[in-house]
C-alpha cells in the first residue's frame, strides 16, 4: 500500500478527533493507529500527526503494558503527573501567536461552509521563519499551534479552484499589504459577499442540533418555495479589524446596488460608531458575482457610496477563481451557517435572530436586518456613467486593484 496514501488516511481522522481528544487520547490513539497498521506505523503516524516519535512510543507502551500514569499521581483534570511536559511557549512568548498567524494569513485557504481553514506553507517553513524573527520554536510546536487555531495541513487535491491566475500570489501580498497600510492609519477594512440564497419556511435545514429522543423538528417533505416568504439572500460586511460583522436579509435579486446597499447599512449601523474620523474605506472582494471587477453597476454604486459616505472607497479584488480565500467565507459565513444548521428558517426574524445570536471563542459579533428593497436585473450603465465615475487605478493590476473618489 503507497505510504502517502497511509499517511492522507491518518491525517484525516487525526482532524476529524484532534479537538475531541485531550493529551493522553491523542497519544493513545496515535499508539492504536501505528499498532494496527502494516508497517512503518510510527512513523506514518507521526508525520500525519506531527506528534514526536517518543510520544506516540509511550502511547503503545501504555495499551501493550495496560499501565498509564497512576490515578493517584493524577488530579482527575490533569492528563499528566504535577509538573510533567513544558511550559506553553506563548506565555513566555506573548507574541508567538500574532507573528505566526501574521505569516500564515496572506496565503490563507478556507471552505466557505467549514470553520476549519488550511495552510499552503509547510510547518517547516513556518517554523524556519518565525525562528528568523527571533523565536525558538520546532516544527512540531508549530503544528500544534495551528491545530490549536484550527489550521490543519491537507492534500492539494482538496484545494482545486480551477486555473489559477500567474500574478495570483502577487496579489494576495498586494492585498495583504494594503490591509495593513489602512489597518495602521486606523482606516476601516472590510471584506464582502453574499452567502447562498436560503429557503425561508418550514423546511429541512442541513446538519443536526440535540433535540429530546425521538422528537425531531417536524417540517415539510418537499421543498417547494413559500409564495409569501420566498428566499432570502444574506449579504455580508466583515470587519477585518474588530471581527464584527453587519448582514443584510435580502428578499429581492443580489445586484450589485444590494451589495453596495449592505456597506451603507453597515456602515450607519456599526461603522460610523468605530470609525468616526475616518477619511477613507478599503473594500476586498470576490472579482465574480453582484462585486464583479468588471462590473459597471457595481462601480457606479460605489461612487454612490464614496459620495453619500464622503470616504474615499479603495477596492481589491480577489484573483479569478480564488474566491473562497475571501476573509468573510471562513471568518463570518461559515460560522453562520454552524450556527443554524438543523434549525428551520420559519421566517425571516428566524434568519436574523440566528445570524445575530452568531458567537465564536474569538469574540465575533454579527449583527443584521432585513432589506426589503427591490433590486431589479438588467439594469444598464451608459457610456456618460461610467465616465463620470472619479476612479483611479492602482499601478499594479488596476482591474483588480482602484480608488473612487466622492465628487
Amino acid at each position: 500500500m503507497d505510504k502517502t496514501f497511509l499517511i492522507d488516511g491518518v491525517r484525516k481522522k487525526y482532524d476529524l478527533l484532534h479537538p475531541l481528544m485531550n493529551e493522553r487520547m491523542r497519544r493513545q490513539w496515535a499508539a492504536a493507529e501505528a499498532l494496527s497498521l502494516p508497517w512503518g506505523g510510527i512513523s506514518v503516524v507521526s508525520q500525519a500527526t506531527a506528534l514526536s516519535r517518543n510520544t506516540i512510543e509511550a502511547g503503545i507502551a501504555e495499551l501493550q503494558t495496560r499501565v498509564d500514569v497512576p490515578l493517584e499521581e493524577v488530579p482527575p483534570e490533569r492528563v499528566r503527573r504535577l509538573g510533567g511536559g513544558r511550559h506553553r511557549l506563548i506565555q513566555n512568548d506573548p507574541t508567538l501567536i500574532e507573528d505566526l498567524e501574521d505569516l500564515v494569513e496572506p496565503a490563507t485557504r478556507g471552505d466557505p461552509q467549514s470553520p476549519l481553514r488550511w495552510t499552503s506553507k509547510s510547518t517547516r517553513k513556518l517554523a524556519d521563519e518565525l525562528n528568523a524573527r527571533g523565536h525558538q520554536v520546532s516544527h512540531v510546536t508549530v503544528a500544534d499551534l495551528l491545530h490549536d487555531l484550527d489550521y490543519s495541513l491537507q492534500a492539494n487535491r482538496k484545494t482545486q479552484e480551477g486555473k489559477g491566475h500567474p500574478d495570483r500570489d502577487a496579489q494576495f501580498r498586494y492585498i495583504a499589504k494594503q490591509v495593513r497600510a489602512f489597518q495602521k492609519e486606523g482606516q476601516p477594512v472590510i471584506s464582502v459577499d453574499s452567502k447562498k440564497r436560503e429557503l425561508v419556511g418550514n423546511y429541512k435545514n442541513p446538519g443536526r442540533e440535540w433535540q429530546p429522543g425521538g422528537r425531531p423538528e417536524k417540517v415539510k417533505v418537499y421543498d417547494y418555495p413559500d409564495k409569501q416568504l420566498g428566499k432570502v439572500t444574506p449579504g455580508g460586511v466583515y470587519d477585518l479589524t474588530l471581527n464584527e460583522g453587519w448582514v443584510s436579509v435580502g428578499i429581492d435579486h443580489n445586484t450589485a446596488q444590494f451589495a453596495v446597499e449592505t456597506i451603507r447599512r453597515w456602515w450607519k449601523a456599526m461603522g460610523l460608531k468605530v470609525y468616526p474620523q475616518a477619511r477613507k474605506l478599503l473594500i476586498t472582494a470576490d472579482s465574480g458575482g453582484s462585486n464583479a471587477r468588471r462590473c459597471r453597476l457595481w462601480k457606479v454604486s460605489v461612487q454612490e457610496l464614496a459620495d453619500t459616505l464622503n470616504l474615499a472607497v479603495s477596492v481589491c479584488h480577489f484573483p479569478p477563481g480564488t474566491s473562497k480565500w475571501n476573509k468573510i467565507e471562513h471568518r463570518m459565513f461559515c460560522h453562520i451557517t454552524e450556527n443554524w444548521r438543523g434549525r428551520p428558517l420559519r421566517s425571516r426574524a428566524t434568519v436574523v435572530n440566528l445570524i445575530g445570536s452568531t458567537t465564536t471563542g474569538t469574540g465575533l459579533h454579527i449583527e443584521a436586518g432585513v432589506d426589503d428593497n427591490e433590486y431589479p436585473l438588467g439594469i444598464k450603465v451608459s457610456e456618460e456613467e461610467l465616465a463620470s465615475i472619479r476612479i483611479r487605478q492602482h499601478s499594479f493590476h488596476g482591474e483588480w486593484n482602484y480608488t473612487i473618489s466622492p465628487k
